[in-house]
């Protein structure tokens, strides 16, 4: 599972010019399920998304998690995070899983994030074609992936 995470001051995503998703202060989320990914992935990076302490203490510290700051969530699916291009300049998506595995578990995410933060998070709609715009706090930009916890 990959997950590129943007501190927002505020986004929104919508699908057909219609709004499904927005959120003032928090965290802009790009989420890629992997062929191989599981429920242990699942829970590790939902772990590591609530807990990532990229907002600012009093002392101007990167030192707050979005639930710490009372943050909100916008959850964006994308499995081009598991484009690669070995091969070439036109990306594969080989190690993507596929859509059906990739939906059910996006919307876990969707659920448990939910659970932890106390709300709903935000959502586009997977499969659709989205336009996001979003205010790029900082930039504070974090790639995670549980696959390569190295990151």
């Amino acid at each position: 599972m990959r997950v590129v995470v943007q501190r927002v001051s505020r986004a929104e995503v919508r699908v057909d010019d219609t709004l499904t998703g927005s959120i003032e202060k928090g965290l802009l989320l790009f989420l890629g399920v992997g062929r191989d990914d599981d429920d242990n992935d699942l829970e590790w990076m939902i772990g590591k998304v609530i807990g990532l302490r990229v907002f600012e203490d009093e002392d101007g510290r990167m030192n707050r998690s979005v639930l710490d700051v009372n943050g909100g969530l916008l959850v964006i699916s994308q499995f081009t995070l598991f484009g690669n291009l070995r091969k070439g300049s036109r990306p594969s998506f080989n190690r993507a899983a596929d859509p059906e595995m990739a939906e059910k578990t996006y919307h876990r995410f969707l659920e448990r994030v939910g659970e932890q933060l106390g709300r709903p998070a935000e959502a586009g709609r997977f499969g659709a074609n989205m336009q996001i715009e979003a205010f790029n706090d900082g930039p504070v930009t974090i790639i995670i992936d549980s696959k390569d916890k190295r990151f």
